[in-house]
């Protein structure tokens, strides 16, 4: 069980809101960061003239940092603590974003990958830290229900980049033939987003944030000296990380794909279901965090598998509006899925939970693999029938919440 440092004798439970209400913030920072980066991809496109799975390289540069950089994050909360961690993501973050400003000066797609691999390094550390940090600020058997109210945060920064790069991204292109001034174009909101990284950083670094030790064993609890990859309810955490991960990004970077294939005719109307797709997603965590007071975390996990499945089912085998909505309600499905199998997955680590939490969070990597595979995929067979790819990583999810998060626990020598 974790244990924390709080003043001796305390006679009252820390409060521990306002930390939680400064780190949910961070969610959804980098909540907003990685939907702009997907967002990013359309510009890119016009930029460098890129046809779709060239401009898709910039999906998997932010998600390769991911594999690069989740267990060197570890490393670095295990020697300066969460706090300082997340201190320095956050200056790596705003060190990523002014190097969009050398790549729109000499327009190098190349470069543009190099700053966001370096913007997504500093994102994969601050959730590294940010994850088991919410997931232990407070009791353990409530810690899914934090996890899932702080991704909420998360959705919410992923709703609103998409209207962000509207307004100074997307809607600037008005010189589509010099690509020149179009790259330049990204500088001024990559400088923004850099100063507002910048004094995030500055003001987490001056706050008081309490000090969470790693964890602690209880009481004549024997401290294991297994490695964190004996510890099967955390890999399988990671795979159901990866499966998920995988499964929303290529689901919603579909959705205005599918949307006209099933007879919408305007774009904007199908973008419009890809917001749709994400409100879902944060209403859910809003209402998971409090619903997991009566379902505990596994057993959702099940119950929204199955969901899942049965959505794409129905999505594969019926056409117009009730195909394009069951995918939308997709998000639904997928809301609570990740704060459950990562606040599972480091559930009873003791002193490993950082590295638990790194190796968890190398699962993003499907982000990468997964979209695609299912572009792919959907480009032989089409996209309905591409949707048993995602059916695939909703069996997993619901395996992982009938079988696969219970612990290993350390067995005595």
């Amino acid at each position: 069980m974790a244990t924390r440092s709080t003043p001796a004798a305390a006679s009252n439970a820390p409060n521990y809101t306002g930390p939680f209400i400064t780190v949910a913030i961070l969610f959804g920072i980098f909540g907003f960061l990685t939907s702009l980066n997907n967002v990013l991809v359309k510009k890119l496109e016009d930029v460098f003239t890129l046809s779709h799975g060239g401009a898709m390289l910039a999906t998997a540069a932010w998600f390769f940092a991911y594999l690069v950089f989740s267990v060197p994050s570890a490393k670095l909360i295990k020697m300066v603590g969460y706090k300082r961690t997340m201190v320095i993501s956050l200056l790596v973050m705003s060190c990523g974003a002014l190097l969009f400003v050398p790549a729109a000066n000499m327009v190098s797609f190349h470069m543009t990958l190099f700053a966001i691999f370096v913007l997504a390094s500093g994102v994969c550390a601050l959730q590294t830290s940010a994850n088991p940090y919410v997931s232990i600020l407070g009791p353990e058997k409530s810690a899914p229900a934090r996890l899932t109210l702080a991704q909420a945060f998360n959705s919410i920064g992923s709703l609103a980049a998409p209207w962000v790069a509207g307004i100074f991204i997307l809607s600037s292109s008005s010189v589509p033939s010099d690509p020149t001034v179009t790259a330049h174009m990204l500088r001024g909101p990559y400088i923004a987003i850099a100063g507002a990284l910048l004094i995030l950083g500055l003001t987490v670094m001056f706050m008081h944030l309490p000090h969470i030790a790693s964890a602690s064993p209880a009481a004549g609890e024997v401290v294991s000296d297994k490695s964190i990859w004996a510890y099967s309810h955390t890999i399988l955490s990671m795979v159901g990380i990866f499966f998920y991960v995988g499964l929303e990004i290529a689901l919603a970077a579909i959705t205005i794909q599918f949307c006209l294939s099933q007879g919408m005719t305007k774009v904007e109307t199908a973008s419009l279901m890809v917001s749709l797709f994400y409100l879902g997603m944060m209403v859910g965590r809003l209402l998971g965090s409090f619903i997991m007071v009566w379902i505990k975390a596994e057993k959702l996990l099940v119950i929204l598998g199955f969901l899942g499945i049965a959505l794409l089912l129905t999505a594969m085998f019926t056409h117009g509006h009730l195909a394009i909505a069951c995918l939308v309600l997709t998000g639904v499905a997928n809301s609570v899925m990740y704060p459950n199998i990562f606040a599972l997955g480091i559930a009873e680590l003791g002193p490993l939970t950082s590295k638990g939490s790194g190796v968890i969070t190398i699962g993003n990597v499907g982000g990468a693999i997964i979209p695609p595979l299912f572009g792919l995929l959907a480009d032989k067979v089409g996209i309905q029938y591409a949707f048993v790819i995602p059916i695939i990583g909703y069996l997993y999810v619901a395996y992982y919440g009938l079988s696969g998060y219970k612990p290993t626990r350390a067995v005595k020598p």
